[in-house]
């Protein structure tokens, strides 16, 4: 990249907010995922959306790499500047612009910590439904770029269920506006949807205008205890057969119960193939309700001790496994790869019983927990990256842990995203047509390939 590029760079958003030094750079050179980095030529943070169409004007002229980023918390090597350029840093968006209490919609920039919409639409007695684990640190536009879900995604969906509208600027340096507030739009291509979940790859996102629900009035968290993983299985679709869509069911496998209990000494059931974790919301009646019924499948599908929380102190402890699930499982080794594979809920058992024979078969450690409501599964090896013998073990492992998904009718991501890291498998879930058509998508949208090259479709 030409120092005349940077210098242009500066006359578009002020010298302070274009970084060259390599202590910058290399802050911006990786993401939460291990095993992925690469030096940018150049860190620039623009404070609207005209200084972005600037920019992506530049770029595409010049052909310049641009890879957009927030708090770089995803898992897939979804922001590694793998080809240098430019990374445009979008946390200077961070206003909340409007709260619609009428339309039940929040209209932001795409900076905006998730945590914050969440609290200052709480205010108001509402909530932004998806809530990733990095919820405190996400940012709106990462978590839309990657389609993030969470714990709730079972009951309440992931982003794409949320986004109603963007503003966004497109490799050319347009500025284009897609949806909007109104819950009933069928007028030309579904835009929205398509730039929600893209990954960076087809344009900049700017500003995001996302719907709102109602807080729930009440809660009810409760854990279930498994002697047999088939029959957790069994409790999962049972409880769902049985027309309850909770808003959280979580599962831990027993890798992961013993791992967690020693690293945080909460008494869990070390005997147990399996733990549930469960809760139900909405109205107080109506919890109460559902609440039985769901302790009545768990028993009727032989639960040895269901345990319900009565107060919030004992709700915080229940959720106090879960929530040390993969710190309890990164401490066991310097190198964590968190995966999200995903399969239909009923074939939950299935795939933990061939990861824990992956395992095995490669001797890594893996622990598994997940959203086994949704199906959405994380199998989390931890390994040293240092070591390559290994590291071949565990892509070995990594390898047939995917296929294993695709073939339960699974796919190769919940809520992560593709990136760079889940790249080699798309055909295999795709095929050679699939990657086809998408490829050709971008190629239409960005026919430089300068954004996010060769991440999610790969090289075009």
């Amino acid at each position: 990249m030409q120092n005349t590029h940077i210098e242009a760079l500066k006359k578009i958003v002020g010298q302070d907010n274009v970084m060259t030094s390599p202590e910058d750079l290399y802050t911006y050179s990786y993401d939460a995922t291990p095993g992925h980095a690469h030096m940018p030529d150049v860190v620039v943070a623009p404070a609207n959306t005209q200084e972005v169409s600037e920019i992506m004007k530049l770029a595409n002229t010049h052909k310049i790499p641009v890879y957009t980023r927030g708090s770089g918390t995803n898992l897939s090597a979804g922001t590694v500047p793998t080809k240098g350029g430019i990374v445009l840093l979008m946390t200077r968006f961070d206003k909340i612009v409007e709260i619609d209490l009428e339309n039940l919609v929040a209209v932001a920039e795409v900076g905006v910590i998730v945590s914050d919409l969440n609290d200052a639409v709480g205010k108001h007695g509402l909530i932004y439904p998806p809530d990733p684990g990095t919820v405190a640190t996400a940012t709106l536009g990462g978590t839309i770029s990657e389609n993030a879900g969470g714990l709730r995604g079972l009951k309440y969906g992931v982003s794409k269920h949320y986004v109603m509208g963007l503003e966004a600027v497109l490799a050319n340096g347009d500025i284009i506006k897609t949806g909007g507030k109104n819950v009933k739009d069928v007028s030309g291509y579904d835009m929205t949807k398509l730039f929600t979940g893209a990954e960076g790859t087809l344009a900049v996102l700017t500003k995001a205008i996302v719907k709102l629900v109602p807080a729930p009035e009440a809660k009810k968290s409760m854990m279930a205890i498994f002697k047999d993983l088939d029959d957790a299985g069994k409790a999962v679709s049972g409880i769902i057969a049985a027309k309850i869509i909770p808003a959280t069911l979580e599962i831990m496998d027993n890798a992961t119960i013993r791992t967690v209990d020693d690293y945080a000494k909460i008494g869990l059931p070390l005997d147990a193939e399996a733990i549930l974790l469960i809760e139900v919301d909405g109205i107080p009646e109506v919890v109460e309700k559902e609440a039985t019924k769901v302790m009545d499948v768990l028993k009727s599908n032989n639960a040895s001790e269901v345990k319900i929380a009565q107060t919030d102190a004992e709700r915080d402890s229940l959720w106090a496994a879960r929530r040390a699930a993969l710190p309890a499982l990164a401490k066991l080794r310097p190198t964590t790869y968190v995966e999200d594979a995903t399969v239909p809920r009923s074939k939950v058992p299935n795939f933990l019983r061939e990861v824990n024979a992956i395992a095995k078969r490669n001797n890594v450690t893996i622990g598994t927990f997940g959203h086994a409501g949704d199906g959405n599964m994380h199998p989390t090896i931890v390994c040293d990256l240092r070591n390559k013998e290994e590291m071949e073990r565990v892509y070995t492992a990594m390898d047939e842990m995917f296929k294993a998904a695709v073939e339960l009718d699974g796919t190769l991501s919940g809520e992560h995203g593709i990136g760079l890291g889940k790249l080699p498998w798309m055909e295999l879930q795709h095929g050679p047509q699939g990657m086809n058509a998408m490829k050709a998508i971008k190629r239409a949208l960005d026919p430089n390939l300068i954004l996010n090259p060769g991440k999610l479709v790969g090289e075009c």
